[in-house]
């Protein structure tokens, strides 16, 4: 448990996401629900896509914990669709710390579940990763 020194001492649960290139590390912090990643507001930064934002907030809304918790979130790589994955997997991670039983109503829906395909890399003699030149009989 991590406490931040702000006027009334608060306690707040750190998780850390990953997806494909993503890296996202999210501080749950008491709160109205509000979300700030890398300094910005949440919508502002997910270029109000409610799609993504409700990806990365979609462990809270299934404890019915919406409302309760800011989520502090600090991430790079990647695009915005992995960097909401990130985000997911970090608020569910961090979830799981702060009581142990969410993680039995988290894990069956895959929160807690890396998601570990990323791009295939190219290889020698091939245009793409399996694409290969056109064969020529003659």
């Amino acid at each position: 448990m991590v406490s931040l020194s702000t006027s009334e001492t608060k306690s707040a649960y750190f998780g850390i996401g990953r997806r494909k290139t993503s890296v996202a590390k999210v501080i749950l912090v008491p709160g109205t629900g509000s979300m700030m990643v890398n300094q910005k507001p949440g919508e502002l930064y997910m270029q109000f896509n409610s799609q993504y934002l409700t990806t990365s907030k979609i462990p809270l809304t299934t404890l019915g914990l919406e409302n309760m918790y800011d989520i502090y979130v600090n991430t790079h790589g990647g695009g915005l669709k992995g960097q909401a994955d990130a985000i997911k997997l970090g608020v569910a991670r961090a979830l799981c710390y702060m009581s142990p039983e969410n993680r039995t109503s988290l894990k069956p829906d895959g929160f807690l579940t890396r998601d570990a395909r990323r791009k295939e890399r190219k290889k020698y003699g091939l245009r793409k990763a399996r694409k290969a030149p056109q064969f020529s009989k003659r």
